[in-house]
């Protein structure tokens, strides 16, 4: 028996903290809407990062978006009726050396109109504030209203606000085809439906590229795997969330007391699964205890990885395509996506329904990257 046609205003590909946003953005303004995500909503890069909500750190054009998504963070209990265990604890960015504390200073500066409220700090003055850092800092940068939530929470959360409001969410449901008339956009899946849209957002994560491929629209995205590791329940030292000047690490408790700690990357099973490897799980802890001397004896209880999509600029893709009316692009957030989520998917549906947005996004577009020809098929069995 054949499966009737669907219709929508906008279809997404991709149910990560983008899609879902942005498909709640839609039913706001009351576009009909359905997403199409492979597997859970929020079980790929959205689910399994650190959790970090901070603006410290991002690139001057990356700032007017994570301001607009500062905004929306703090409307979570009214927007998604849940708090996600969101909460501006501060983000702490700390030196190793005077060199990254001359940096910090140099982006505090660059940084000043846009609001933070960068304080910075020296390694004796912080280590007064927090005794649990180690003579290894020489100084630091805070952001306080920067803080963290829980991964596992925030894009649920999304797509269930979504649904109430009446968007369509297709889940374990995998896109296999795309294709594009004057009419607009036709989608099938793996569960034989055929979808019809006028406008599509492509928001696939790390596998929007075969989205943009197919539009000839190839970017040089390449995958990458964070290395994620917690400890058993500690006795609470840190309330803060804690980046490191040039990488390295980051860290955060939780209210349980367990620490959550990333840093280096692990490695692809597949075109779908990646775990942490021994030798950067090894390197992770090395650089933990080297600043927070209370983890030397902690248990990890749990490591994991994931898969995030990385330009070389490790700038996103956000706006309109530049082959196609009606597709719209919002994917490769170089591993630091959550915070900006939000406001992402609200930009995505700005653009989707007025053709353009209140934030400046000039920054992020396809056109940057030469224009090369596809070579991609007409399945495309690598969506979400």
């Amino acid at each position: 028996m054949s499966i009737s046609p669907l219709s929508c205003d906008v279809a997404i590909v991709g149910g990560g903290i983008v899609g879902c946003s942005a498909a709640l953005a839609l039913r706001k303004l009351g576009k009909s809407v359905i997403l199409i995500e492979r597997d859970l909503c929020g079980s790929r890069s959205s689910g399994v990062n650190y959790g970090g909500v901070r603006r410290q750190g991002r690139s001057l054009i990356q700032l007017p978006l994570a301001q607009r998504a500062h905004a929306i963070w703090a409307k979570l209990p009214e927007l998604l009726g849940a708090t996600c265990e969101y909460t501006r604890s501060g983000h702490l960015k700390i030196a190793r050396s005077e060199a990254d504390l001359a940096s910090l200073i140099a982006y505090q500066e660059k940084t000043e109109s846009f609001g933070l409220g960068l304080k910075i700090f020296s390694g004796n003055q912080l280590r007064e504030l927090y005794p649990w850092l180690s003579e290894r800092v020489v100084g630091g940068s805070l952001c306080a209203e920067d803080g963290h939530a829980n991964p596992r929470l925030v894009s649920p959360a999304f797509a269930r606000a979504a649904s109430k409001a009446g968007a369509q969410l297709m889940e374990n449901t995998q896109v296999i085809d795309i294709e594009y008339s004057n009419t607009g956009f036709t989608l099938k899946t793996s569960t034989d439906q055929i979808i019809k849209a006028p406008v599509l957002l492509n928001c696939a994560g790390a596998w929007s590229s075969f989205v943009a491929e197919k539009f000839n629209e190839a970017v040089p995205m390449v995958a990458a795997h964070p290395t994620m590791a917690v400890t058993e329940p500690l006795p609470v030292f840190m309330s803060l969330s804690l980046g490191v000047q040039g990488g390295g690490i980051y860290a955060r408790q939780t209210q349980r007391g367990n620490c959550v700690i990333g840093g280096s990357r692990g490695f692809a099973l597949d075109e779908l699964r990646a775990r942490p490897s021994r030798e950067a799980i090894q390197l992770v802890l090395a650089r933990s205890v080297e600043l927070l001397p209370q983890l030397k004896h902690a248990n990890i209880i749990r490591t994991w990885s994931g898969t995030e999509g990385y330009l070389p600029d490790h700038e996103p893709v956000i706006g309109p395509s530049r082959t196609t009316p009606g597709l719209f692009h919002g994917f490769g957030f170089a591993g630091a996506g959550f915070q900006i989520g939000p406001a992402v998917g609200e930009v995505l549906s700005e653009l989707a329904t007025q053709g353009k947005t209140s934030t400046p996004i000039d920054g992020f577009s396809i056109s940057r990257f030469p224009r090369v020809l596809s070579s991609i098929t007409t399945t495309l069995g690598d969506l979400p």
